[in-house]
């Protein structure tokens, strides 16, 4: 390997001139070491700070684990299962002749065997108060149907005891026949939640609705 060839100045200038570049490149350098010693004096402050405050340190014990049991499966709506076929098997038929039932006095009724007439009777005078009514009129007869129904079935477990059934007086039927008023006779003597009815007072629907007596809740 060949000697460095000397440098050579051509003048004092040219030697001040480097002498001044080196020295200033010794300055940056000397500035920049400082710098990075500061900085690191700085994060070190920081750090012991940092540990002075939350004082002294020790790890986490570490938690027992509990392993769950797996999700059970959902649980079966027995409930409901049931109610659907109890109404199954509750279910109304439009074939039902319910005109031997019926008492025709002084106006139309209807009350289970060994049911005393007083009970019509009162039930006429409006001892029981009516609770609750539902309004057929102008209804289909299968929509009629499947109203009915489930209004018996829930007032019967609320406790209800006195309803009314608006049927309508069938004026507005093909040939004025009251069809609608004689389905809801026969669906009534089919509930087992019926009791008894009777055609409500002309202040009440007259032949147009039925006053219909519930049998007590639980039974």
């Amino acid at each position: 390997m060949k000697p460095s060839s000397p440098l050579v100045f051509k003048s004092l200038a040219d030697l001040k001139q480097v002498q001044t570049t080196l020295a200033e490149r010794r300055a940056r350098q000397a500035a920049e070491i400082a710098a990075r010693a500061a900085a690191q004096k700085q994060r070190l402050a920081e750090q012991n700070l940092f540990t002075q405050a939350i004082g002294a340190t020790r790890p986490l014990r570490a938690k027992p684990v509990v392993n769950l049991a797996p999700t059970p499966p959902a649980p079966v709506a027995v409930q409901h299962q049931l109610d659907e076929a109890q109404v199954l098997r509750e279910s109304i038929s439009d074939d039902f002749d319910v005109s031997s039932l019926l008492d025709t006095d002084d106006a139309l009724s209807f009350r289970r065997p060994g049911i005393g007439v007083e009970v019509t009777r009162k039930l006429r005078r409006g001892d029981w108060s009516i609770q609750r009514e539902i309004d057929l009129h102008g209804l289909r007869t299968d929509e009629a149907r499947e109203a009915l129904g489930p209004f018996i079935r829930e007032a019967h477990k609320q406790g209800i005891r006195c309803v009314r059934v608006v049927h309508g007086k069938g004026l507005g039927s093909p040939g004025k026949s009251p069809v609608l008023k004689g389905r809801v006779q026969s669906w009534l003597v089919q509930k087992k939640e019926v009791l008894a009815f009777v055609q409500a007072k002309p202040a009440e629907g007259g032949a147009g609705a039925l006053v219909v007596l519930l049998v007590p809740a639980g039974r």
